[in-house]
């Protein structure tokens, strides 16, 4: 009997150890994290979950994110030309017809 639980632990270790559902808890939680997608829509709930799994899986990742301090300033944001259609470089083929 001793010999079949000591075999069937050794089994589960193993499948467990092949499937490794800890990394993927991981990185299914830190993919929802960095896409603003369905868990930011799913409410208080989904989104306590997703954090929560995160923090279990990656304690040390979460630490320091939680330590770094917040940044105000944005970067600038790229001038946009009004006239680019107006200002761009003419190509070959613009400037065959016109002479």
């Amino acid at each position: 009997m001793a010999a079949l639980a000591v075999t069937g632990a050794l089994t589960a270790g193993y499948v467990l150890g092949r499937w490794r559902p800890w990394r993927q808890l991981g990185d299914w939680a830190s993919g929802q994290v960095r896409s603003a997608g369905p868990w930011a829509r799913g409410g208080y709930g989904r989104q306590a979950a997703v954090v929560l799994a995160l923090v279990l899986t990656a304690p040390r990742t979460s630490w320091r994110i939680l330590r770094t301090p917040t940044t105000t300033a944005q970067p600038p944001m790229p001038l946009r030309d009004p006239h680019w259609a107006a200002n761009r470089a003419r190509s070959t083929t613009d400037q065959e017809g016109t002479t």
